[in-house]
């Protein structure tokens, strides 16, 4: 059966009146052969996004207007695997029970400079030896800082944070054992890196659809060695110790207007 995720938009609004909602959707949900399973709700944004197995959208749609009238502003349809990918392991809590747990999400890209030269010069079995080391690295970033791995691209790695602070760690993390490899090595890598944020159902459609864009552009402009990182992180990095360098703004692809990307510094 297939998955949705939809987007609802609130203005006061409690925990309390959410999992009310929820259990409304959970007690009328058998009439049109639909499964509400959890739902994220952040308080502070006056969002909530609910996760759902249904027939058909609509089926979806008819179960939040005639239970609560509570219609979502946007439904997209998503797979199990992507969600937690994404968002971590889908829990079970008790029916009911109130609680606050943000879907907002923090997206990272890396990625090999001159990853396609480096096979011409070396061969394909030296160069994949290569990319095994960058991703032992970043792993080991992802899993001191609590990331997820959505993808790995081929010459890079995508993952996602629940934190600002933990994916801009990891960044950095990942860069300065980059470093440390590459004092010791004969073939030094470059890596560069993109980070951006945002909500899982936006005007795009697709799951995290702006953050995961955003955060790879700033990855694909980036110098080697670089963390560039979207307005939106810098915005909720401020009062940490992490520090930015603004830059112009620039042209990225599949975006109207002019985007500023920040630069974090890593090095001590």
């Amino acid at each position: 059966m297939p998955m949705y995720m939809d987007r609802h938009d609130f203005v006061d609004v409690t925990a309390g009146d959410i999992a009310e909602a929820h259990v409304a959707d959970v007690d009328m949900q058998d009439q049109y052969g639909v499964e509400y399973l959890t739902y994220w709700f952040d308080p502070d944004r006056g969002a909530a996004f609910c996760l759902v197995d249904a027939p058909d959208l609509q089926s979806a749609v008819r179960v939040h207007r005639e239970s609560h009238g509570l219609v979502a502003s946007q439904v997209i349809r998503v797979d199990e695997e992507s969600v937690e990918r994404y968002l971590g392991k889908i829990g079970v809590r008790p029916l009911g029970e109130p609680y606050v747990e943000s879907a907002f999400r923090t997206i990272l890209f890396t990625d090999v400079e001159g990853s396609t030269s480096l096979t011409g010069r070396l061969g394909d079995v030296a160069a994949r030896a290569i990319l095994r080391e960058h991703d032992a690295l970043v792993r080991e970033g992802l899993g001191r800082h609590r990331g997820n791995e959505v993808k790995h691209t081929g010459d890079g790695i995508m993952a996602s944070f629940s934190a600002v602070g933990a994916a801009l760690e990891a960044s950095i993390t990942i860069q300065r054992g980059l470093d440390e490899r590459n004092a010791a090595a004969e073939i030094p890598i470059a890596v560069r890196i993109g980070v951006s944020a945002g909500e899982p159902v936006t005007e795009h459609g697709d799951l995290f659809g702006s953050a995961v864009q955003l955060a790879a552009r700033a990855c694909s402009v980036a110098q080697g060695h670089e963390i560039l990182v979207s307005s939106a992180v810098r915005e909720l990095a401020r009062g940490s110790t992490h520090r930015f360098t603004g830059l112009d703004a620039v042209e990225l692809k599949g975006f109207d207007d002019p985007v500023q990307l920040f630069q974090l510094h890593w090095r001590e």
